[in-house]
């Protein structure tokens, strides 16, 4: 049972983005844990504007309204913080969930829930920070153009589950997890991630952008929440933005 986050539910049958309907409300003054829910959406949106998928009424689409008392250059890890929650959440039913920098959570390199937090700044201060999160639960078929695997909660455990109850599991996560994020800063995100990140030691890919590529190894995370990586000539390079691949060995 959730203290602050959650206490004001929008319930919605379909939107076409729980994060632009939670940033709507945000705008309209909406308070500090107000949480947007959605049986579907039809527009979909994760990282770098790709589009997530959302079937109707067989996953979980939520936004969360929070107004952090955080400066806009401390309040990037709070991708990770949830990451953190939503991986610590599904555990009880993929005990292999782990986070994958920046903002996914995986199983054995499969996609199980990608998390999109969008800031509004005024006169350099924070206004409103949106926290997305999109957990595939009773997915049982991707469409095979997605580009990259994904799984659900249905596929690791071979069957369904109540979306009702794993709702209120991962507010219950996220609430903690933020709550220790808006008190700590990043020594909170840096213990969850020694627990449930999953990248140190793993060879990596980065696509910095520009046809720019890094290859190396992940290691801890930076003071700032960005990821170190080594390269094969010992050079280490804190990855602030791009997309990070595993790299067979």
């Amino acid at each position: 049972m959730t203290s602050w986050l959650g206490r004001r539910l929008v319930e919605l049958d379909e939107v076409e983005s729980t994060n632009d309907e939670a940033a709507r409300l945000a705008a309209d003054g909406a308070e500090h844990g107000t949480v947007v829910v959605a049986l579907a959406q039809t527009s979909g949106r994760g990282r770098l504007g790709r589009s997530w998928y959302s079937p109707p009424g067989e996953s979980l689409y939520l936004s969360c309204v929070l107004r952090p008392p955080l400066a806009p250059e401390a309040l990037p890890p709070v991708t990770l913080a949830a990451g953190i929650a939503v991986a610590e959440a599904a555990a009880g039913r993929a005990p292999r969930a782990r986070v994958q920098w920046p903002n996914d959570v995986v199983v054995d390199g499969r996609k199980l829930a990608g998390v999109l937090s969008e800031v509004t700044t005024r006169s350099g201060k924070v206004e409103s920070a949106v926290v997305g999160i999109g957990l595939n639960v009773n997915v049982d078929r991707f469409p095979p153009d997605l580009g990259r695997p994904a799984t659900s909660l249905r596929l690791e455990t071979g069957r369904l589950h109540a979306l009702d109850e794993v709702r209120a599991e991962l507010l219950d996560r996220l609430e903690i997890w933020l709550d220790d994020f808006f008190r700590e800063g990043m020594p909170a995100v840096a213990r969850g991630w020694r627990v449930w990140g999953g990248m140190a030691g793993a060879r990596v890919r980065v696509d910095l952008g520009a046809g720019r590529e890094l290859v190396g190894t992940a290691g801890d995370l930076a003071s700032d929440g960005g990821l170190e990586v080594v390269d094969d000539a010992g050079r280490l390079t804190v990855v602030r933005a791009g997309d990070v691949t595993r790299v067979a060995l």
